[in-house]
């Protein structure tokens, strides 16, 4: 009787250790898990980000839209060939992707980690003439030659359903960072959460540069340059909703003044671009199709000031509607061709 309790008792408890082993290894389906899975991957001393979830996408109304009027550009043969040997095209099998730049002005890095439907064996056959790298616990890292621009590729599998890509081998050599900064960008990850469409830079960013250095159109200003400068992180989100996409950037900081001054600034020239828009002269310079959707973008545009404890940001919401993607590419499609220059 004793030993039949012992064995039961054993029993027990391996299936309990099973079930514990199965819960923790075994992927989830939960797409904020998996989302937040992805952005972990990331190396804690990035500068900028930007994720896609397109699979969250493809089911937007909004982006079947947007393609139907977009362009389509000519396939690139060196792509062609390589959906030809490994089965894989992004446009249908690519699922979420997240890219990290980061790195000096002089040693770039640009590393991206991509979730979708791989044939592995293909891929790994695929990649084998170019050369193949290991790592210390035995990864194989598969280099890829590319000639347009000329350069290489490197990538390997973290799992049968994800990749992790690089334009440095020394990528995939490091540790991953368990640092304040990795912690930084956690936090304004799970800000994001829900959002499909982000880019998230922090202020060493190259990208927060020249963002700060140029605007649409050409226009300048010195004194928003300045301001965008002093931001400590600054986010661009958008979210399609039913037939329109809602559009968020936000710029944060610890200093009130900065703050203050952005939301004055961001707030007064949204006033000016309404008031330029109810100009008789922008009835005869723009379309009125095109005018009309610009008003209304600008009429429902928002600027907010939001008060985060330790820092504070600026935020400044547009909704763009299928009538001004529509009257937008109408009017492009117009314009007579720019006079050749003799």
């Amino acid at each position: 009787m004793a030993n039949r309790k012992i064995l039961i008792t054993g029993i027990l408890i391996l299936a309990l250790a099973l079930a514990t082993w199965f819960w923790f290894h075994t992927p989830s389906n939960d797409p904020d898990h998996q989302r937040e899975e992805l952005l972990s991957q990331l190396p804690g001393d990035a500068t900028s980000v930007v994720y896609l979830d397109l699979k969250d996408l493809r089911s937007s109304v909004f982006l079947a839209k947007l393609l139907a009027w977009a362009p389509q550009p000519p396939t690139d043969e060196e792509y062609a060939k390589f959906v030809q040997a490994t089965g894989f095209d992004y446009e249908r099998d690519l699922d979420r992707v997240v890219i990290a730049f980061s790195g000096t002005p002089q040693n770039p890095k640009t590393m991206a980690v991509a979730e979708g439907r791989f044939d592995q064996k293909k891929m790994e056959n695929y990649s084998a003439h170019f050369g193949t790298l290991k790592t210390a616990a035995g990864k194989t890292i598969y280099a890829v030659t590319l000639s347009n621009p000329p350069r290489t590729a490197y990538f390997t599998f973290l799992r049968s359903n994800r990749v992790a890509i690089c334009n440095d081998a020394s990528c995939f050599f490091q540790p991953s960072a368990k640092s304040t900064s990795a912690e930084e960008w956690r936090e304004h990850f799970l800000r994001l959460a829900g959002t499909p469409v982000f880019g998230l830079m922090r202020q060493d960013s190259g990208l927060l540069s020249a963002l700060s250095q140029s605007s649409p159109g050409g226009w300048r200003s010195p004194q928003l340059a300045t301001l965008l400068g002093q931001l400590q992180w600054v986010s661009i989100g958008a979210k399609p909703d039913g037939e329109q996409l809602r559009v968020v950037a936000e710029g944060e900081s610890t200093n009130e003044t900065t703050i203050r001054q952005l939301n004055d600034m961001l707030g007064g020239l949204l006033i000016l671009a309404q008031a330029g828009m109810d100009d008789p002269k922008a009835s005869k310079q723009l379309d009125p199709k095109l005018r009309d959707s610009y008003r209304t973008l600008l009429k429902t545009a928002e600027v907010q000031k939001q008060d985060r404890g330790t820092s504070q940001s600026v935020r400044l919401i547009l909704e763009i509607t299928p009538e001004l993607l529509e009257s937008a590419h109408g009017a492009v499609a117009a314009a007579p061709p720019a006079a050749s220059r003799n």
